[in-house]
């Protein structure tokens, strides 16, 4: 049996797709090998994004925005993009999913409020998912 594989892609790598690799190992722990990534990596990890992981003991402090490794395309199960900016070359080998993930902002929303929906959003996704690909790989 061998471990299940995914980054979770945005644009920046500063926001949703560090929620959604910090809320897969909280959920998953060892069992899937986790990694994020950015199209057009930014200059940090949104604060606010960090500060909506804490309140739910998730700890951001270490990353940092990265761009996609073409080594690591090669050879995981899934790329997860969050969004429908985020756009990754096709490869052969995993199964690619996009989540359009809920953004508060185009209702108004802003601020640690609109973290908070996309987080818990996020964590819904990832929960969902983590228990799919637990019963695939059994």
């Amino acid at each position: 049996m061998t471990t299940p594989s995914v980054p979770f892609v945005c644009v920046k790598n500063g926001g949703k797709s560090q929620m959604a690799e910090g809320l897969m190992r909280k959920v998953a722990g060892d069992s899937v090998e986790v990694h994020s990534a950015g199209t057009k990596p930014g200059g940090g990890v949104n604060a606010l994004s960090a500060e909506a992981l804490l309140e739910v003991g998730v700890d951001l402090s270490g990353g940092r925005p990265k761009p996609i490794d073409p080594e690591l395309l090669s050879r995981i199960d899934y790329v997860i993009t969050l969004g429908s900016e985020a756009q990754v070359e096709p490869v052969d080998g995993p199964t690619f999913e996009n989540w359009n993930t809920d953004e508060p902002s185009e209702r108004g929303i802003d601020g640690i409020e609109r973290m908070r929906l996309v987080r818990d959003d996020i964590a819904g996704r990832v929960e969902e998912f983590a228990s799919r690909i637990r019963s695939a790989s059994s």
